[in-house]
């Protein structure tokens, strides 16, 4: 018989059980090692958004290897470093060939979740693809330990482009309702991801202070200020458009069926959608207010480590990307210091 591998969710396991769960169809049976690692996961609390990632990238490798040796059974005679390689060399052969953080993610997630089921199974290197160095440690005292690169393939190096001033001022003149305008304020002027705009409570708020409280990735609290414009916002949200007795959610629906639920992801996707369709800024997108938010505050001369808090990143190197500036930046600084520098030609002496 013919089996494919599923992702179901369920939502009557127990709190120690991932909700997500990979199986074998028609026969309903669930691929147990799989299974065992994302209830390990669960129970290491991590986020929901992140459980449902794994599921998917182990769902993908069990669908090759099951490809590949005609079962979804793993054992340690079978799995041996090249299995990973093979599992490599079959995403880039793929056309359309998806991206490199793609692929890395893919081996890593498969990689974590096969030593966490056999950590002796693998050899300690992959030659050619991975090499030993000595990791010191981050105060710079004790010994150095040995430590092997990962399996993974080149990453392009990553370039940000914010949007311009005049796709900002395009893109923020079609909003008509305050709430739209805030959760755009939260993104530009606060630096929000779209998850942590949605996920606002209205006690989060506390604008006598002029603060908000936001949940990151890892379920991480931050205390962030906030911008008067974002102030303003918020408070005629609340005042004029917000219906009453709606629950904690901050941003709800305000029309239809769904009036006074919290908004969800796939509303904020069609709200943007909508927007860019009707200014014509087809790169408006939530995340890229983010961006353009770190952008303008590294030209504005704000210190790493309090972009980094302001971002909510948990390593400085994220916050890095925003550091590399643009030819636009380098002819500004070029014209600037030319300015300072060339002095005026004397007249000559009669």
């Amino acid at each position: 018989m013919l089996m494919s591998y599923e992702l179901i969710y369920r939502v009557d396991l127990g709190s120690a059980q991932s909700p997500f769960r990979v199986v074998a169809q028609p026969a309903g049976r669930e691929v147990a090692w799989i299974n065992r690692f994302l209830d390990q996961c669960c129970v290491r609390g991590l986020a929901w958004h992140t459980l449902r990632g794994y599921a998917f990238d182990l769902t993908h490798f069990i669908r090759w290897w099951a490809d590949r040796h005609s079962t979804d059974e793993v054992t340690e005679q079978a799995l041996t470093t090249s299995s990973l390689l093979d599992y490599m060399r079959y995403q880039v052969e793929q056309q359309p060939r998806p991206a490199a953080n793609t692929i890395n993610k893919h081996v890593w997630v498969a990689e974590k979740a096969l030593r966490c089921q056999f950590p002796e199974a693998m050899p300690p290197a992959a030659p050619g693809f991975q090499q030993l160095y000595w990791r010191h440690s981050a105060l710079g005292y004790g010994r150095s330990r040995p430590a092997l690169t990962r399996l993974r393939v080149k990453v392009p190096k990553r370039v940000v482009t914010p949007l311009s001033v005049d796709e900002v001022s395009r893109f923020w003149s079609s909003f008509r309702t305050c709430r739209d305008l805030a959760i755009v304020g939260l993104m530009l002027l606060q630096g929000l991801r779209s998850c942590e705009v949605l996920a606002l409570d209205q006690e989060d708020l506390i604008l006598s202070e002029a603060q908000i409280r936001v949940r990151g990735k890892g379920s991480k609290i931050r205390l962030l200020p906030l911008a008067p414009e974002a102030v303003q916002l918020l408070d005629h949200y609340l005042r004029l458009e917000r219906p009453p007795r709606c629950g904690a959610a901050l941003f709800v629906c305000l029309k239809g069926r769904a009036r006074g639920t919290r908004m969800t992801a796939a509303g904020l996707r069609s709200l943007f959608r909508h927007h860019r369709q009707t200014t014509g800024v087809a790169k408006a997108n939530p995340h890229r207010f983010r961006h353009t938010f770190a952008t303008d505050m590294i030209r504005a001369g704000i210190s790493l480590p309090a972009l980094m808090q302001l971002m909510g990143h948990a390593q400085i190197q994220t916050t890095m990307i925003y550091v590399r500036i643009t030819p636009q930046d380098v002819y500004q600084q070029y014209v600037r210091a030319v300015a300072q520098l060339v002095r005026p030609v004397p007249p000559p002496r009669s």
